[in-house]
């Protein structure tokens, strides 16, 4: 009793040690790597997602089997993290994951998914205290992409029409839980910049 006991104390700050050390890890990603990664395949049955829990997420750190194709930071709310292709259960305990097969960086609506957690600095928790007016960068070590966020909305989650492309716009979606996992958070913001990817415009995406 006494083991299970301090298990359940200490469950939540270890699961979040290491979700906040893999994610690290992962930013820590090359441009040949990103290239191999895009080329792999990703889970995207939205059916599978599920709350993220220690097991999935201690299975997640042993496995390390994430393919990450970029960056993503909101430097407003301290906000960086590995871009992961697909849904599956490890992509999410790493960053944000790409909720389409065939969506291309800087093309379209680019959406991510994130787990919201009750530590508010890791994965998309943070995503809650985003302003309109906020600015999203993201990059594939090639461009760095800079959003305008310009819409900030709790929907219900059968809202799957938000990633989709709307003729004409180019954007980033970003979604997460709401009130409990009852409704979802829905960031959007759209494209103002590309730049080359280098030193400078790559600062934000590191620890200041």
């Amino acid at each position: 009793m006494f083991v299970v006991g301090i298990l359940l104390i200490f469950n939540e700050p270890i699961k979040n040690w290491l979700v906040s050390t893999m994610s690290e890890r992962q930013m820590n990603v090359s441009r040949q790597q990103i290239q191999e990664n895009e080329l792999h395949k990703g889970q995207f049955d939205f059916a599978k997602v599920k709350s993220i829990d220690t097991t999935q997420v201690v299975q997640a750190a042993v496995n390390s089997d994430v393919s990450v194709i970029g960056k993503l930071a909101i430097p407003a709310v301290g906000m960086r993290l590995p871009i992961v292709k697909g849904l599956s259960d490890a992509a999410l305990s790493t960053g944000g994951g790409t909720m389409k097969p065939d969506q291309v960086m800087g093309e379209g609506n680019y959406a991510l998914a994130g787990h919201y957690m009750t530590n508010k600095g890791i994965l998309f928790s943070p995503l809650e205290d985003t302003q309109l007016g906020q600015q999203v960068y993201l990059t594939d070590l090639e461009h760095v992409y800079i959003y305008k966020i310009t819409w900030k909305k709790i929907v219900d989650p059968t809202a799957v029409y938000l990633i989709n492309d709307v003729s004409g716009d180019t954007m980033v979606t970003l979604i997460t839980c709401a009130d409990g996992g009852v409704n979802r958070w829905a960031i959007r913001g759209h494209l103002v910049s590309r730049e080359p990817a280098n030193k400078q415009t790559l600062a934000v995406f590191s620890a200041q």
